[in-house]
């Protein structure tokens, strides 16, 4: 009897089957013997073969070519007229001062006091802000190019992710395209702010994990081509030791994503849920007896090296901080009259650095205009205006500029019921793609909902770190319509082809639409995006949600 899979195998096009349709993708259900017939290659069970076998990523000209297209209209977007408006906009009053200050003193600066800045998110951020500035001068070009470049690569890495994940092309340029074309996502690449950051660090952790996946259940398999017996007890039958070179990589970008912003760390504990799941699932494929020990067993050690490499990543971000003595806290044991011995004196200092930031955080229960409920967000209940002018000329008597942070609403208004349904193909075809889009969006939104009970002070650009995941889920679901389950197998084992055919034609019929749709929508928001300015009366059709947009 051949173990059961807990990782079913996807058609090319379409999220994976559910063990329902098992008889038309070759996937079975948990707890399923292989049929006695079924061939073996190399000693291994043709079905074992279908469950461990990860996404062949060949070299495919014409992925890249869709993908680079892609990617080059991202980046017009994202870089075109850069440099409007003119001047520090909303909280560009901090984070572009902060980093060319980190430029001339290796640590944030008071101008006003001629001494170091008390701030309470860490550098690495501001420091690649800063990379921008030093490469175009303290000007709109300087500070806002690296959050552009750095949104565009975030689209490049969706692609990828969601067409390896996917087994799609299509798909995957799907995905990619959304995001593209997402207000939200656009106007937080053109602003030089830290959330841009944040994203990518989190959505290329997540790349790396599911390579991980792929890179883990392939050395199982070429195991037991070679021979391995996963039923032998002790080492003879556990995987033969390697670097998990993609995990570990996953943990340095946990530590670039935290070295942004705190809120990064709720995406840890989730990470290392799904490796432990995904590594279960794998040996449960496999054949060993016990995958839940064997996990145990193999995995805790290189789980902690991916902690402490998160940890060192972290560290090393504050490299300014410790290469001076100008920073904030710096000094604070010796300040206090206290020993201050090397390296032990310094880390001591940089906690207190932090426990004082968290104090502030916790704290942070100000009134702001802007300020937003996660329960909010995805409906686009109150965006952020950045930027607003009535001095400008648009060839009418009345003009206005406007840059709000709101996502394409046709596409943020998808995202709830898109949700919906993946939570139901999660449950009925026990998907590992649908439980790592929607764990993946618990850890971006759901601890925000329990900051909201202690009255801290939030705003929408928060949940910019879903926004990848919940076109994921997007994404998914149109891959259902365009590759809806096949009816199962009749009992002379035809089926009924011709209709399959036209369910997907239909399928994807509604999918082009469904994308075409949220283009134009794009399109009749941009200038809302970009600060164009247009005729008062123009910009107020925009306000579809009248005073909660304004």
């Amino acid at each position: 009897m051949t173990p059961a899979a807990t990782a079913q195998t996807a058609s090319p096009t379409a999220p994976e089957a559910a063990p329902e349709a098992a008889e038309t993708t070759g996937a079975v259900a948990d707890g399923e013997d292989r049929p006695a017939s079924e061939p073996e290659r190399s000693g291994v069970a043709e079905i074992v073969r279908r469950r461990l076998l990860p996404f062949e990523a060949r070299l495919d000209p014409y992925s890249w070519l869709a993908t680079g297209v892609i990617v080059l209209i991202a980046g017009i977007l994202r870089l075109v007229n850069l440099d409007r408006p003119k001047g520090l906009i909303f909280d560009e009053v901090y984070y572009p001062t902060d980093a060319w200050d980190m430029l001339q003193h290796g640590v944030e600066w008071d101008e006003k006091n001629n001494g170091p800045a008390y701030v309470v998110h860490p550098p690495l951020g501001k420091w690649m802000i800063a990379i921008g500035e030093q490469i175009f001068g303290y000007n709109e070009w300087g500070w806002r190019i690296s959050g552009a470049v750095i949104g565009t690569l975030s689209i490049l890495i969706m692609i990828r992710v969601a067409r390896r994940m996917f087994h799609s092309t299509v798909l995957g340029c799907a995905a990619g395209l959304l995001m593209a074309l997402d207000g939200f996502h656009l106007v937080l690449s053109r602003i030089a702010l830290l959330d841009i950051f944040l994203m990518f660090f989190i959505v290329a952790a997540f790349g790396t994990l599911v390579m991980d996946r792929d890179s883990r259940r392939a050395r199982w398999l070429r195991a037991l081509e070679g021979g391995l017996d996963p039923t032998a007890p002790g080492p003879a039958g556990r995987l033969p030791i390697g670097v998990p070179w993609w995990r570990i990589a996953t943990f340095a970008l946990l530590g670039c994503a935290c070295a942004v912003k705190w809120s990064a760390i709720w995406f840890v504990p989730v990470f290392v849920l799904m490796i432990v799941l995904w590594e279960v699932g794998a040996r449960r494929s496999a054949g060993v007896a016990r995958p839940w020990r064997d996990t145990f067993i193999g995995e805790t050690g290189w789980l902690a090296l991916g902690g402490v490499v998160m940890v060192l990543t972290y560290t090393a971000s504050w490299s300014g901080w410790f290469f001076t003595d100008e920073g904030y806290f710096r000094h604070w044991l010796a300040d206090n009259g206290q020993s201050e011995p090397p390296i032990i004196g310094p880390l001591r200092n940089l906690w207190h650095y932090h426990v004082e930031a968290y104090k502030f955080h916790s704290g942070l229960d100000d009134k702001h205009q802007y300020q937003s409920w996660p329960w909010q967000w995805l409906l686009l209940g109150r965006p952020i205006a950045f930027h607003w002018t009535t001095d400008g000329a648009c060839g009418a008597s009345s003009c206005a500029s406007h840059i709000l942070l709101l996502g394409t609403p046709l596409l943020w208004w998808s995202f709830i019921p898109a949700l919906v349904a993946l939570t139901w193909f999660g449950i009925a075809r026990r998907d590992w793609r649908a439980g790592a889009i929607l764990l993946s969006v618990a850890a971006a939104l759901l601890p925000w909902f329990y900051f909201a009970t202690q009255h801290r002070t939030m705003f929408a650009f928060y949940a910019l770190p879903a926004e990848p995941f919940l076109v994921l889920a997007v994404v998914y679901v149109l891959g259902a319509i365009m590759n809806p389950a096949r009816s199962l197998a009749t009992s002379d084992g035809g089926g009924s082809t011709e209709s399959g055919v036209d369910r997907r034609m239909v399928g994807a019929v509604v999918a082009g639409a469904y994308v075409l749709l949220v283009a134009v929508c794009f399109a009749y928001f941009y200038p809302i995006y970009v600060g164009q300015f247009i005729p008062y009366e123009d910009w107020s059709a925009r306000m579809w949600l009248g005073s909660r947009w304004i």
